[in-house]
């Protein structure tokens, strides 16, 4: 079996002392960059991993991140949340950090626990998801100097440029505007957008890819509204699709918000005896894939990546609350059209 690789191996390694190596892990702000990479080399080519539990006694830190549990809703699109979670967990493990899952019901109740965690110096750390217009838990988090990254951008007025805080997201317009530029191509003139209601942010950023796809093929189409629901995505469909009866190429296929409404909207086509009609959906969940219908796949396991880094960054702790124009404050993961 292989010797686990120790803290003297390192320094051996990067030709330094025990005592620098410590500080390139717990301190590296004193620590000279040229020397931080050459330990940091090191214990990426040894494999090193520090020892969770000593590192909290010596820097009387929890190695600890919270993340807020949503609530069990059923459905088809919380798969999402369920396989970042999962990667997050892996990742953080990798970087000796863990991750402590806590529940809320609604926004202030998630204050109140980020409060309760942060406090008792239980975690040293939060993400958080689902963010919103005026969402009221960045503030409480920037206020008090909580450091933090969100799943979901600011939805400011410039959240790349200048963003109010670090936030890694999934550019759903780039998803909607590939879906796009596949069915023009493929399936015809006329690709509606079945969306929500406006005034979600990511059901808007989604909309827009449709909008800018459709503009710059010089087209226009329909765009129908349901709430996150098969039922009424189906409804929906249905009776768009009944006023296009005596002229079936008015819809020539459909690009959806979300996997839900696209197998509402497939149902429908179905029924309207056009079940050759394209739909493509969005979160390629398992239901999608089983139905056989194309989706854009957010990729989370590349939104956990880009989370660590940006909280935790090369130093492999816990860094504090940054927000720069140089790209440092956001990531932006390009979803992938999956094609059935």
């Amino acid at each position: 079996m292989a010797k686990t690789p120790t803290v003297e191996d390192v320094a051996r390694a990067a030709g330094v002392s025990r005592q620098t190596v410590s500080n390139v892990l717990n301190t590296p702000e004193i620590v000279r960059e040229a020397t931080r990479e050459r330990v940091h080399g090191a214990i990426a080519e040894l494999g090193y991993r520090p020892h969770a539990a000593a590192r909290r006694l010596r820097t009387r830190r929890s190695s600890t991140i919270g993340i807020h549990l949503d609530p069990y809703a059923g459905g088809i699109s919380g798969v999402v949340l369920d396989r970042f979670v999962h990667a997050l967990t892996e990742r953080a493990g990798d970087r000796g950090m863990r991750i402590q899952l806590y529940a809320a019901r609604t926004p202030i109740d998630e204050i109140d626990r980020m409060r309760e965690l942060t406090e008792s110096g239980e975690v040293d750390a939060v993400i958080i998801t689902g963010t919103f217009h005026g969402d009221p838990r960045t503030r409480w988090l920037a206020e008090n100097a909580v450091p933090f990254v969100s799943f979901g951008r600011p939805w400011g007025e410039d959240d790349v440029a200048s963003p109010a805080h670090l936030w890694v997201d999934v550019d759903g317009a780039a998803g909607t505007r590939a879906a796009t530029e596949h069915l023009l191509a493929h399936a015809g003139e006329r690709i509606a957008f079945l969306g929500w209601p406006a005034g979600s942010g990511t059901g808007d950023d989604r909309e827009r890819g449709w909008r800018e796809a459709m503009a710059a093929a010089g087209r226009s189409a329909t765009r129908l509204t349901s709430e996150e629901n098969v039922g009424r995505a189906r409804a929906v469909v249905a009776a768009a699709l009944a006023e296009d009866r005596e002229d079936r190429a008015a819809i020539d296929g459909i690009v959806c918000v979300s996997d839900s409404l696209a197998i509402g909207a497939h149902l429908a086509a179905a029924s309207a005896d056009r079940p050759d009609l394209p739909v493509i959906g969005f979160d390629n969940t398992p239901a999608i894939e089983a139905i056989g219908l194309s989706s854009v796949e957010q990729l989370p396991e590349r939104v956990a990546s880009g989370v660590l880094e940006l909280l935790m960054g090369p130093t492999g702790s816990v860094v504090a609350p940054r927000v720069t124009a140089s790209g440092e404050a956001h990531v932006l993961v390009e979803p992938r059209l999956v094609l059935r």
